[in-house]
C-alpha cells in the first residue's frame, strides 16, 4: 500500500485493516505523521512483525485524541473490540474471585464475585483461588462477625425474632434480632476490611490487649472469646505471605516470556502482605517488546479503584511517564511505576518470576496432553508446508560445538505430536573440521537417510513424514545435498526452521513461511526445536568433558583410557578425584601404587588446568 497523505502530527490512535476491510492492527502514536511514516520506510529497517502486517495491509486510518494518555485509552478499547491478530492478545482471559463488601447496605454483607465492580462496594483481591479466599472469608467471620445471608433470609429471621445458626456459633454478629446495633456492627465492618488491608499486626494487637484485659478482670468467657479469635487471626493470616514492611503498600508486576507466550504475574501487596495475585498469559510476536506486554496489561487491568499508589516491575521500561499520567489520572492521585528498591522488592519480583514459570509450564503441559490440541498443530503444519496429510513422524536435527571442536550432532523425534524418546539419536561428526553447521548438518543426514535407502532399513529408523532441520537457509541446503546425494530427492519432506526469527523455509524457494504467533503450529515446532537443541548441548557436554578429563589424565604415566574411564565412574568429577589423598588413591586395588603416586602428583602440580567448569558451547 502507498503512503496516505495529510497524516497529522498530533496524538492518536492508527488503525490497519487487510483487503476484506478486518482490522489486523491498532497502534498508538505521541505524533502520528512520525508514527506512521516509519510503516513505509525500507524493509530493511522493519522487523518482521512490520513487514508481515505491510504485507496483509491494504489501508491505514487514524484517531486524534489531542494527547498521549488519551491515546493509550482509545488504542486499549479499540483492541478489545477488535481483537487484531498483530496486536499482543490475551489468552486467559477469565475473571478472577474477588471479595467484596456492599456497603451499601445498613448492615453490609461480604461476598465473593467475578461481576464488574460498582460503586459502594468495597473490592479485596483478586484471589488466584476462590476456594483459599473462602478458607480466608470463614475464618475472618470468627473474628468480624459479618452476617452473610441474603436480603430474603435476613427479612424472615427479622420477623421471627429468631437468629440463624450461624449467630449461635459465633460467626454472625446477629443484627437481625437487635443482638448489635448499627454502631457496633460498623466497628466488626472495619474490623474485617482492617484484616484483607493487610493489617493484621494491628487487629492481633487489638485482641491480645482485649484478652489481658478480660483476664485481668476475671472475665474468662470474654477471653476465651479473644483467644479464639487470635487463633482464627493466625490461621487466616497464612494465606497471606509477609514479603515487605508493614507500612509498605503496592502491587509487583513481573513479565515473563516462553517462546510465543508471555505471562504477567501481578501480586498485591498491603501493609507488606500478599494478599492477592493474578496471572494473565498473552500471544506476543518475537519481537514485541515486555514493555509492550507490560503496558497492555496495566491498561486492561486496572480501575480506579484497584489502583495502588506504587508499582514494581522487572520491566526496563525506559519512559515510566506515560504509564504514570495514565494511571495517575485514572485514580486521581499520584502513582509511581519503577523498578525494584532494595533485596526485599527484588526477591518479590523474583517470585513473581517463578509464579509466571509456573504458569508457562502449565500451559505446555496442557498443550502436551490434549490430544485435539495435538492434532490440531499437526494439520496446521501440514497445510503451512503444502504436504499432502498431516505428519505423524518428525525428526529434528540441531548442532553443537565449541568453536569448531567436538562437533556433535541430535536427532529427537515426536509421534502423533508426543516425544518418542527412545528414537533420539546423538551424531558424533567425524568429517568436518572448524566452524561449519552446514557441513555438520550434510554429514549428519546422509548418515541417518542412509537408512531410508533399499536394502539398508533398520527398525531404529523409520521414514519420517517430515525432518526439521534447526537453522535457516545454509542448513537447508545441506540437508537437501544430503537427500540428493543418496538418490531420495522427492521422498523426504525438509524444512527449515531458523533460530530468531522462528521462519520456516522450504526447498525451492528462498521466501519465508511466517506461522501465526501463538499458533499450535509453531508452538510445536518450537518445543521440538528447543527439546533437540537441549539434546545436542547435553550431548556436547558429555564428550567435552570426557576429553577434557583425558586430556588432563595422559600425562600420567600408566594411566590409560580404561582407568581413566574407572576414576570418572567411580568419582564422578576431576573434582572429587583432585579432593582425594593419597592414602584414598592407594587403597584402589585396581590403581597400581606407582600410577597412584604419580596421579596425585600430577594434580597437585602447579600450573595443572582445573577443569570442572568448562565453556558453553556454540548455540
Amino acid at each position: 500500500m502507498e503512503k496516505p497523505l495529510g497524516i497529522p502530527s498530533a496524538s492518536g490512535c492508527y488503525i490497519f485493516r487487510d483487503q476484506f476491510q478486518a482490522v489486523i492492527y491498532v497502534g498508538k502514536a505521541k505524533n502520528l505523521a512520525s508514527r506512521l511514516g516509519s510503516y513505509f520506510s525500507s524493509p530493511g529497517q522493519m522487523s518482521n512483525k512490520t513487514i508481515s502486517l505491510m504485507e496483509m495491509a491494504t489501508e491505514v486510518e487514524w484517531i486524534e485524541t489531542g494527547s498521549e494518555v488519551a491515546a493509550l485509552i482509545l488504542e486499549n478499547d479499540l483492541i478489545k473490540r477488535y481483537q487484531p491478530r498483530f496486536n499482543i492478545r490475551l489468552k486467559d482471559d477469565k475473571s478472577y474471585p474477588y471479595l467484596a463488601v456492599d456497603l451499601r447496605q445498613e448492615f453490609p454483607t461480604p461476598f465473593m464475585t467475578r461481576s464488574a465492580k460498582q460503586r459502594g462496594v468495597r473490592y479485596f483481591g483478586p484471589f488466584g483461588h476462590v476456594k483459599s479466599a473462602r478458607i480466608m472469608l470463614d475464618e475472618v467471620l470468627r473474628i468480624a462477625p459479618l452476617r452473610t445471608c441474603s436480603a430474603a433470609k435476613y427479612q424472615a429471621h427479622e420477623r421471627r425474632g429468631r437468629a440463624c445458626l450461624l449467630y449461635d456459633i459465633g460467626k454472625c454478629s446477629g443484627p437481625c434480632v437487635g443482638a448489635v446495633d448499627k454502631l457496633e456492627y460498623d466497628k466488626i465492618v472495619s474490623t474485617f476490611i482492617q484484616f484483607f488491608n493487610g493489617q493484621s499486626g494491628e487487629l492481633r494487637d487489638k485482641l491480645e490487649k482485649e484478652m489481658a484485659r478480660a483476664s485481668e478482670s476475671r472475665d474468662y468467657e470474654s477471653a476465651a472469646r479473644a483467644r479464639d479469635s487470635l487463633l482464627a487471626l493466625e490461621k487466616a493470616s497464612q494465606e497471606q505471605l509477609v514479603v515487605l514492611g508493614e507500612q509498605t503498600n503496592l502491587d509487583a508486576v513481573t513479565v515473563t516470556r516462553s517462546d510465543a507466550r508471555a505471562v504477567v504475574s501481578c501480586f498485591f501487596i498491603r501493609h507488606g502482605r500478599i494478599v492477592g495475585r493474578t496471572n494473565k498469559l498473552f500471544d506476543v510476536g518475537f519481537d514485541t517488546l515486555n514493555s509492550d506486554v507490560l503496558e497492555t496489561f496495566m491498561v486492561g487491568h486496572y480501575e480506579a479503584a484497584s489502583v495502588p499508589d506504587a508499582i514494581i516491575t522487572n520491566v526496563d521500561v525506559l519512559d515510566t511517564s506515560l504509564l504514570e499520567e495514565y494511571l495517575s489520572s485514572l485514580a486521581d492521585r499520584s502513582v509511581r511505576v519503577s523498578g525494584p528498591r532494595g533485596d526485599r522488592q527484588r526477591s518479590v519480583l523474583t517470585l513473581g518470576e517463578t509464579d509466571g514459570l509456573t504458569v508457562l509450564k502449565r500451559d505446555s503441559l496442557r498443550r502436551q496432553s490434549d490430544h485435539n490440541v495435538r492434532s490440531q498443530a499437526l494439520i496446521e503444519i501440514g497445510n503451512s508446508l503444502g504436504l499432502a496429510s498431516p505428519p505423524y513422524r518428525i525428526e529434528c536435527f540441531d548442532m553443537s560445538h565449541l568453536q569448531g571442536t567436538n562437533y556433535v550432532g541430535s536427532m529427537v523425534v515426536v509421534v502423533d505430536g508426543l516425544p518418542q524418546k527412545s528414537s533420539y539419536r546423538h551424531f558424533n561428526v567425524k568429517t568436518v573440521l572448524g566452524n561449519d553447521d552446514a557441513g555438520a548438518m550434510r554429514e549428519v543426514l546422509a548418515r541417518r537417510l542412509t537408512y531410508l535407502q533399499p536394502g539398508n532399513e533398520d527398525s531404529r529408523f523409520l521414514r519420517p513424514d517430515l525432518i526439521v532441520v534447526d537453522g535457516g537457509l545454509p542448513q537447508l541446503s545441506a540437508a537437501l545435498d544430503a537427500v540428493e546425494s543418496l538418490g531420495l530427492a522427492g521422498t523426504v519432506e525438509l524444512v527449515a526452521l531458523a533460530k530468531r526469527e522462528d521462519l520456516l523455509y522450504r526447498p525451492g524457494s528462498s521466501l519465508p513461511i511466517r506461522l501465526d504467533r501463538g499458533s499450535e503450529a509453531l508452538y510445536m515446532l518450537q518445543r521440538l526445536r528447543d527439546e533437540a537443541h537441549r539434546f545436542a548441548i547435553t550431548f556436547h557436554r558429555t564428550k567435552r568433558g570426557a576429553s577434557m578429563v583425558s586430556t588432563s589424565l595422559d600425562a600420567v604415566e600408566g594411566l590409560g583410557p580404561a582407568r581413566q574411564k574407572k576414576l570418572m565412574d567411580s568419582f564422578g568429577s576431576m573434582k572429587a578425584i583432585r579432593a582425594l589423598s593419597l592414602e584414598s588413591l592407594l587403597e584402589l586395588g585396581w590403581l597400581p601404587t606407582t600410577v597412584a603416586h604419580a596421579l596425585y602428583d600430577h594434580l597437585h602440580e602447579t600450573g595443572v588446568p582445573r577443569l570442572e567448569k568448562g565453556s558453553v558451547p556454540d548455540e
